[in-house]
């Protein structure tokens, strides 16, 4: 299979040559106005970011600390407003703003590459497994049920207490050709690895609630019905499956923080209170009771992240998203305590990122585990390893088919490059 490529259309050319030149209007006012102002400007800037810091931190405590510090971040928070009113000037400020606003949303539009993927046969008999719950049933809202029928899709709807992994096996013996799965990432997963094992094609119907694999496959999340024509009109692609002691996923699979918290009580009702709980909670315990996958523990260290291929994380631009799924590597991530208030303190990143094609991790015991966001225990040792170009994804010819951050620069400074490539007609 040849390796698709990524292409910018016309309207990309275009929003790109309006980018470069709001940003470049927004960055000169901005000089002109940081050397008109100095040094008001540098003060407001350093007490907006004194105020963050001593937030954060006061959040991981209880009490009196937790008082006192929220209490000293918002008397910075107010000294910064005011010094940034004694600096004002209206019409400026407001058309620097707008202009810095709108060229990050051209640049945004301007750096959504497409994919040209290879034309695929259409399948004979596709099957389609559909949760009418998922995504506070979006699925059934859309009559997902018969735009799969007019497509010459066969709907198979999933039941409370449906074995989904023995309804796919049973359609495939039927002779099902294609596999889809609108649902949850955890739902996606199963019907995906079940197409893998069987090498048939896979399309992700996005009808959970976040649909975190469809964004980095390229599916547009808000044309659920169009995600259907991938077995119309779609291009195929290969891309990675994650593999944990035998088990499929393709997000990742996180140990500690979150595992830990959406295994409480309380989570599903109050997520931000229950993982603010469960950080203050180890971070005061000393940390994750495992160790770092380099072999390095981290003084607080309060989860891992093993991912199917890397995600970015911390970035200005594209964070949380994987620019590709077929790298054939696990992304892993360790997440640390939030470092004490410092001088460097400004340039720590609480996390560190490699990627590896396997994994080995060899806790006490059990350990808490969230998969693809279903939580979980996994027993010790805990195996990771990468699945490379196992599955076969099927996307339709209307849809991106390639991660929003697939073409992004991972920093600022790459975007004025960035943008000219794809003003030039560039790759």
């Amino acid at each position: 299979m040849a390796k698709p490529k990524l292409r910018p259309d016309r309207q990309a050319q275009v929003l790109a040559i309006v980018a470069l030149v709001l940003l470049s209007f927004a960055l000169a006012a901005t000089v002109y106005a940081a050397i008109d102002r100095f040094p008001l400007d540098l003060l407001a800037v350093l007490l907006v970011v004194s105020s963050v810091l001593v937030g954060l931190r006061a959040i991981l405590h209880h009490g009196l600390s937790r008082a006192v510090g929220l209490a000293g971040s918002a008397i910075l928070g107010v000294g910064a407003f005011v010094v940034m009113l004694s600096a004002l000037k209206p019409i400026v400020d407001a058309i620097t703003i707008a202009c810095l606003a709108l060229g990050l949303a051209a640049t945004r539009r301007a750096l959504h590459y497409r994919l040209e993927l290879p034309p695929a046969p259409r399948p004979a008999s596709p099957v389609m497994f559909w949760n009418p719950r998922s995504g506070d049933g979006k699925a059934a809202d859309a009559g997902l049920d018969g735009e799969a029928r007019a497509r010459g899709i066969t709907p198979v709807e999933l039941r409370p207490g449906d074995d989904l992994e023995e309804l796919v096996r049973e359609a495939v013996a039927g002779g099902a050709d294609a596999l889809a799965a609108a649902g949850g990432d955890g739902t996606q997963a199963i019907v995906a690895s079940l197409a893998a094992e069987h090498d048939l094609p896979f399309a992700c119907i996005p009808a959970g609630t976040r649909n975190h694999f469809a964004l980095d496959l390229g599916v547009d999340r808000e044309d659920l019905v169009g995600s259907l024509d991938a077995f119309v009109d779609g291009g195929e692609k290969r891309v990675d499956l994650g593999d944990v002691n035998g088990r499929v996923f393709v997000n990742n699979v996180s140990l500690g923080l979150y595992a830990e918290a959406v295994q409480s009580k309380g989570y599903r009702g109050h997520k931000l209170r229950t993982l603010l709980g469960t950080a203050t909670e180890m971070t005061e315990d000393g940390g994750l009771d495992l160790p770092s996958p380099d072999g390095e523990k981290g003084e607080e260290t309060l989860a891992i992240l093993v991912s199917n291929n890397q995600y970015r994380i911390g970035h200005a631009i594209g964070s949380g998203m994987r620019p590709r799924i077929d790298d054939g590597k696990l992304g892993v991530t360790v997440f640390e305590g939030i470092a004490p208030i410092t001088a460097g303190a400004l340039t720590h990143t609480p996390w560190r990122q490699w990627e590896t094609r396997e994994l080995v991790l060899k806790p006490d015991g059990p350990v808490p585990a969230g998969i693809d966001g279903e939580a979980t225990r996994l027993e010790s040792p805990v195996r990771f390893s990468i699945r490379r170009r196992a599955l076969r994804v099927r996307i339709a010819r209307a849809h991106p088919g390639a991660s929003p951050a697939a073409r992004l620069p991972e920093h600022f400074s790459g975007i004025p490059k960035a943008l000219w490539e794809t003003a030039i007609g560039g790759r």
